[in-house]
This record gives structure tokens, sequence and C-alpha cells, in this order.
């Protein structure tokens, strides 16, 4: 197969050192999707498996449509902010990318079932409520840059050991580099032409987002017990263009001779992924006294197609005036992918009238992720380095809210998601606040949420790896619109 990337960019907390990656760290980008849920549940730390009677049931805990006794729509858009800090050979810089769109439309009807004659009305199946809802639940939107100047390696030196290790075929990336006078043979051996101390300029915009479509179903039986069941249907497009630049002194051979010659060389690679999943949310909650919600929910393993785009191209110039130009060849492929199952647990205690606290927990095994094989690719390389990277993880998230006088709502939250990485991984840290006010028929309910995380990408293999150590942080608004009737 051809080996996809050079970057060696893993899960939104990953940290990673080694040979440059292929579609193992797609697949584990495609698993790591949270769920989609209103402002008032983001306030609290999206801890809401065990409340029910919000319209983040349909796509959290389907049972909690079992709460509702009137019907309801509700609107949320969200404002996002992302801000990666990088530390590369000492020297940082910043990017930011913010976007806005939509994170949550959920709509749900109630269905009160009629009682036998002679049965209290509180007792047996009292209603099955059907909710249908659009969720993001994943946000790709992110801006890159890191720049050096390098004083250990170069590009160069990459280019060449793919030279010795596969030799030089025509239309490889190595092949290119001796093509542009950036490596050469020597005796029997190829290597670099480039000396050291090498300015080096690494950007990296990506764009996209994972989203879900619900169809789901909760009763209520005798007030007691809630069970719910929903059908999801994923969608994700993912687009990413790296830019690697370098600019340093080559020795080029010029009429048989060795002259030293600046040089400015840039490798470009793109990417644009589609693909449409399905999968399936089991839930429960139950109420042993008034005061006390038990949930579960258990989320079926999606199973994903996809339809992949990569491409390449090297672009170099030399002082004496000459230029080259390769690429961009692209290397579609379009594959299948499951990830992993997934179980969630949560407690929420009511305070009375003043508010609740409640807390989840989510198991994610990210080592049962798996490709499959498809027609001129072999899924048994990326799914051997699935199973000896990643493992499993416990996602934590805990929320409280306080109910304020004249319909006012004060939240907030926090949460630990696990690295998925059984190596040097790094938890992604969130915290979240809110403010609903809620009227009648009608409320407003407004959340902010700040993660952060950290990464490392190594952007190309030598002797001794160049790291680009990272920090991200991202801020996000959503306020949501909701009406009862």
């Amino acid at each position: 197969m051809k080996f996809k990337y050079l970057f060696l960019i893993a899960a939104f907390t990953a940290v990673t050192q080694g040979v440059f990656a292929q579609y193992s760290q797609d697949a584990i980008r495609y698993s790591t999707f949270q769920p989609g849920s209103t402002s008032r549940v983001k306030g609290i730390g999206n801890a809401g498996t065990a409340i029910g009677g919000d319209l983040s049931s349909i796509g959290n805990n389907p049972a909690g449509l079992g709460f509702f006794t009137r019907s309801e729509l509700s609107f949320t858009p969200e404002f996002d902010l992302s801000s990666v800090k990088s530390n590369y050979f000492n020297q940082t810089n910043t990017a930011s990318k913010s976007t806005a769109n939509v994170s949550n439309i959920s709509w749900e009807f109630y269905n009160r079932l009629n009682t036998p004659a002679g049965q209290p009305k509180d007792k047996g199946w009292l209603s099955v409520n059907f909710g249908f809802g659009y969720n993001k639940t994943n946000d790709y939107n992110e801006s890159i840059l890191s720049s050096a100047k390098n004083n250990t390696n170069s590009i160069t030196d990459y280019y060449a050991s793919l030279a010795n290790q596969y030799g030089v075929p025509d239309n490889s990336l190595q092949s290119w580099a001796y093509g542009h006078n950036l490596i050469d043979l020597y005796g029997t051996n190829y290597a670099s032409n480039a000396f050291t101390g090498n300015t080096q300029l690494h950007n990296i915009l990506r764009t996209g987002s994972e989203s879900e479509f619900d169809i789901a179903m909760g009763t209520n039986y005798s007030n007691k017990l809630y069970l719910g069941l929903s059908l999801n249907f994923t969608t994700l497009s993912y687009n990413s263009v790296n830019n690697f630049n370098e600019v340093g002194v080559a020795s080029v051979l010029e009429n048989g001779a060795a002259v030293n010659r600046n040089y400015n060389s840039t490798y470009s690679q793109i990417q644009h992924t589609t693909g449409n999943g399905v999968n399936l949310k089991f839930g429960a909650i139950y109420k042993p006294v008034d005061a006390v919600r038990i949930g579960a929910v258990i989320t079926t393993p999606t199973a994903y197609s996809i339809d992949d785009t990569f491409s390449e191209g090297l672009n170099t110039s030399l002082s004496n005036g000459s230029k080259y130009s390769n690429g961009p060849i692209d290397y579609p492929l379009s594959y299948t992918l499951t990830t992993p199952f997934k179980a969630a647990g949560g407690i929420a205690i009511f305070l009375g009238q003043a508010g609740f606290i409640t807390g989840a927990v989510e198991y994610v095994n990210y080592s049962s992720t798996k490709l499959h094989d498809a027609d001129g690719y072999t899924s048994s390389i990326d799914n051997n380095t699935i199973q000896t990277t990643y493992r499993s993880t416990v996602n934590t998230r805990l929320g409280a809210e306080i109910r304020l006088p004249a319909g006012f709502m004060l939240r907030g939250g926090y949460g630990i998601l696990g690295s998925p990485l059984k190596k040097a991984g790094v938890d992604t840290k969130m915290i979240t606040g809110g403010l609903g006010y809620h009227m009648g028929a009608y409320y407003v309910d407004l959340a902010y949420m700040n993660i952060n995380g950290q990464q490392t990408i190594t952007p190309y293999t030598a002797a001794v790896n160049p790291a680009e150590n990272l920090n991200k942080t991202n801020n996000n608004l959503f306020l949501t619109v909701g009406f009862r009737y």
C-alpha cells in the first residue's frame, strides 16, 4: 500500500514517537466522537447519562425521552475558537482558527398511552415518546504553525532514508528529492545534499466535523423505569492541508563540480475524507427514589464506509535559477471501518427544587477499532498498529445545576477524557459553565466549554526525530433556544 503520512498526527490528546503512520491514526480520529447535547447538558460537563427530560437524551441516553410530558423543540448554534501553541526547538508559535456552526437540533413528540379502566394513571406503561435530532459529535477545525532553525538534521535526511530502504521508483517522494538535487547517491547509499542549520516552517490546516442524525424512542413505566432505543446515522468530513517548508544550503553538482546553492523546498500533503456510518444506542434510567436517578447506555460499534483521497507534491527552487515541481499525485482509497463499542453509566441526585448534581463515566476500548481489507489495501498492518499503540480508557464527567430565583439557572461541570495511547498519553481536561432562563413554554440556555489537551508531532523520521510539542485549547460557546408545546 501507499504510505499515507509523513507527519505523525495522532488523536487530539496523543503524544507519539516512531515511524510515520498509515490509516490507523484516521481510524482512531474517527472513533473519538463525543455525545451531542444541548447547552444545558454542555454546561454540566456533558454528564447527561442519568438526567432525562432534556432533548440531549435523543443523542445521549434515549431512555431520557420517557421523562417528557409535553412535546419540545430546540435549536443550538455554536461558536468555536481553536488555539494551538507549538514549541519547536525552543521556539514558540501560536495559530488559531474560529468557526460557527450548528451543534444540535432536536425535536421530541410526546405520546401519552391510554391507561386501562380501573388502573391507576401513574402505573404501567405511561408514554412512548419519539425524538429526532442532529448532533455535531466531533470538530476537526484547527490551525497549527511551527517554525525554527534545525541544527540537528534536515527533511532531506528522511528522503535519503526512503531511497535507501525502498529505492527510487518513478513518482516516489524520494525520486522527486533526487531529481531536485536534495539527495544524491554516494557510493552505494543515498545521502542528503543539505548542510545542517536549516530553517523549517510547518503549517497544518484542518477542517471538517463528524455529526449524527438520530431517530430515538423512550418509554416510561410507572415513573420508575425508563427505557430507550435510538438508530443513529453518522457522517464525517475531514480535510487536511500539510505543508513542510525548508530553506537552507545544499551542495549540488554543476558541470561535474560540487557547488553550494541556497534552496527552498516545500513538501505538501492534502487529504480529503468523507464517510457514512450507522450505530444503535440502548439506554435505561431507574429511579429507586424520587431524588435519585441511575442511568446507563451502550452504543454499538459504528460501521463506517469511507472514501479517502490523499495527495502529495514536492516543489524546490535553487539559487542557480533551477526550479522543480512534482505532483500532486492522488492516492484514492475506499474502505470500511468499525469504531469501538461504548458503555456509559451515571447517577443524578436531585436536591428538591434547588437543583441537582450528576456524574457519568464512559468506557471505550480504542484498541478494538478495526479497519477492513479493501481493493488495493490490506488492513493487517494498521490493525496491528492499533492493537499495540492504543488502549481502553475511561472518560469521567461531573456537573451540577443550581436553580436561582425568577426562572434562572446556574451550571458548572468538569471532565477528564482519557488518552487512547498506551504510552506517554496525556488526558484531555474539560471545564464548563452555563446559564439558563426557563419561563413557561420557552427557555434559553447558554454554555461555555474550555478543552485543553496536548500532542506531539514528529514531522519526519531521522536519526534524532524532531518534535513539535503542542498545547491545544478550544473555547466554545453554545446557545440553545427551546419551545415546549
